[in-house]
């Protein structure tokens, strides 16, 4: 498996860690390689060059390599992975994780970057996606019938939480990358607003900063934001305990593993409509769906949330069910090992 180190701050790493969490190495014989961490331009080079050594020296013991990837530079790393697997025969499940591979491939790429893509995505025997939207997508571009549709998923199993959790309506979560594309200038400004209104109301933004001048902003947003870093394990567990809304007003995502983990947790979430958030999210029903940057239209629906804790309540209630009949990484690594035991009797 290759993808990208699984200390990295990001939703591929967070994926990978489940499926290992949840015992995928424990059911199959897994080596899996980190292409990329975080650091200067030369590091990650460096990072990427051993890593193609490692993969390299350990293809001949490999039966299937399952490559992860989203767009821009991660493809075209993963791209060598790809074609030095299908050199030595390999069979491969191709993992494309969202993101903006749409913009990178209809906008960014020229007619003969589109053909390199087409040819590396051709290589792979299966092709797993987030949603039938990225299917549709993508059987554009390569064959749809090796294509197929698996949704992210958390840990489930021994993790039941009960809906009677008291939950604060007042206290705001946001947990991801802290950069412009998440939306953080319309969450600063809408709860800035409603704190002015609220004086209770406390916005808590966990990640890492992929832009320094957000760490500015955010030190002079004053009383009602407070950064809590990159949290993860039982810290993590417990502000998703205590803070009743989770927001994520992204301008591009994939399939976000802290709305499932937010809807696991009671949560109450709002989302951008955009990416595989709206298959993950029935608006109105078990979460409600915004507009990217649109600040005035997230804050609406926060206010909607903190004066209705009933609604709030409900979408909390049917999100968590949601996710337990969904969203399980177990029964995703169930299908991962039909996937790959198919792969393996075609030879």
């Amino acid at each position: 498996m290759v993808g990208p180190d699984r200390c990295v701050h990001g939703g591929i790493s967070a994926v990978v860690n489940e499926l290992y969490e949840a015992g995928l190495g424990e059911k199959i014989d897994l080596k899996y390689i980190g292409t990329m961490k975080e650091g200067s331009r030369f590091d990650k080079l460096l990072v990427a060059g051993c890593a193609f050594f490692r993969f390299i020296f350990a293809l001949p013991w490999a039966d299937v390599v399952h490559v992860h990837f989203s767009s821009d530079s991660s493809f075209i790393r993963k791209s060598y992975f790809i074609k030095a697997a299908r050199r030595h025969g390999k069979k491969i499940v191709l993992h494309q994780h969202g993101g903006d591979f749409k913009n990178y491939y209809g906008k960014e790429l020229d007619e003969r970057g589109r053909k390199r893509v087409k040819d590396v995505l051709g290589m792979g025997d299966v092709m797993l996606v987030l949603t039938s939207s990225w299917k549709e997508f993508f059987s554009g571009i390569t064959d749809s019938g090796k294509i197929e549709v698996f949704p992210n998923g958390i840990r489930t199993e021994g993790r039941e939480i009960s809906s009677e959790i008291e939950k604060d309506y007042n206290k705001i979560l946001f947990l991801g990358r802290i950069c412009k594309d998440k939306g953080i200038d319309e969450l600063l400004e809408a709860v800035g607003k409603i704190h002015d209104a609220h004086s209770n109301v406390r916005l808590y933004i966990g990640g890492i900063y992929e832009d320094q001048e957000f760490k500015r902003k955010i030190e002079k947003s004053g009383s009602f934001c407070e950064y809590i870093g990159w949290v993860t394990g039982k810290e993590k567990e417990e502000y998703l305990n205590k803070c009743g809304i989770l927001v994520l007003p992204s301008y591009y995502e994939g399939f976000p593993v802290s709305i499932i983990e937010a809807m696991f947790h009671n949560s109450a979430v709002i989302a951008s409509r955009v990416g595989g958030i709206p298959d993950i999210i029935d608006d109105g029903k078990d979460g409600l769906l915004i507009s990217p940057k649109d600040s005035g239209e997230l804050r609406e629906a926060i206010e909607k949330l903190i004066s209705d804790k009933d609604l709030a309540k409900k979408l909390g209630i049917n999100g968590q069910k949601k996710v337990l009949e969904k969203y399980s990484v177990e029964e995703n690594i169930k299908r991962l090992i039909r996937i790959y035991s198919k792969l393996c009797r075609t030879d």
